[in-house]
């Protein structure tokens, strides 16, 4: 054999081992990535089916007065349980915290020392997705101002706690189309005071809530409402809560 024969025969020999390391290393790495599937999709299976986030259900929070307690006729008559307790409000999934209290106001200051202040303090957290501010007239004869100052200071205090949260003022009502001046200053101060929050405000006085039936709708005491009032004040409610939760949950 020539000595270009046997290089020949060399450079054969040398391209069939490269040859064979590669496909011993290619054959290596199919393995190994086989090994490492399998092995994945056995925990895979010993974890079990996952299951689905639940969502969160919204909670919606009404800072309030005796308008709001059932005082007058009872807790379970008052139009934030009756909300709750609507088959046309449970398909949202939400839950009402009514933290009202007899004789507050933003700063009249009411059972157990409540106003809606310390309310908000109370009752509202990081999961809040509604507040719900309504009154108050307990607030007549206050300083003025006083009650501007303290109606902002509870909405800052509501956007800190719960930045989320949607914010609806419902101004204190009247019975008659006539009503006071004192009344009229505390609604003006309200509404002042939420179009500066940047918050929706609702005036039942402009809006002639009860006024065309106090009779019907309002207790013996001449204050609050009957169980027929509280069913008024119900639809009212319901129209305003209803679409924010609606948008909170499309959100």
């Amino acid at each position: 054999m020539n000595v270009d024969s046997c290089g020949g025969v060399v450079e054969l020999l040398r391209n069939q081992t490269r040859r064979r390391g590669l496909l011993w290393t290619t054959t290596a790495i199919a393995t190994a990535c086989l090994s490492v599937l399998a092995v994945l999709s056995a925990c895979s299976s010993d974890a079990g089916p996952r299951s689905a986030t639940a969502p969160v259900q919204p909670t919606v929070v009404i800072i309030g007065d005796s308008l709001s307690t059932g005082h007058g006729t009872s807790p379970a008559d008052a139009w934030p349980n009756l909300v709750e307790n609507d088959p046309g409000f449970q398909q949202f999934q939400a839950t009402i915290v009514n933290a009202a209290r007899d004789g507050s106001g933003y700063v009249s200051v009411g059972e157990n020392g409540s106003t809606f202040g310390s309310q908000v303090d109370t009752a509202v957290t990081d999961e809040t997705r509604l507040v719900l501010f309504f009154g108050s007239e307990n607030d007549m004869g206050t300083s003025p101002g006083e009650t501007e100052a303290a109606a902002a200071r509870a909405f800052a205090s509501v956007k800190s706690r719960a930045p989320h949260a949607d914010i609806v003022v419902v101004g204190p009502p009247s019975y008659t189309s006539t009503p006071e001046a004192e009344r009229l200053d505390i609604r003006d101060q309200d509404k002042s005071a939420a179009l500066k929050a940047g918050v929706d405000f609702v005036d039942p006085i402009d809006l002639g809530w009860i006024m065309d039936d106090a009779a019907d709708l309002i207790g013996p005491d001449g204050d609050h409402p009957s169980a027929a009032g509280q069913q008024y004040l119900q639809a009212k409610m319901e129209a305003l809560i209803e679409p924010r939760i609606q948008q909170t949950q499309a959100q």
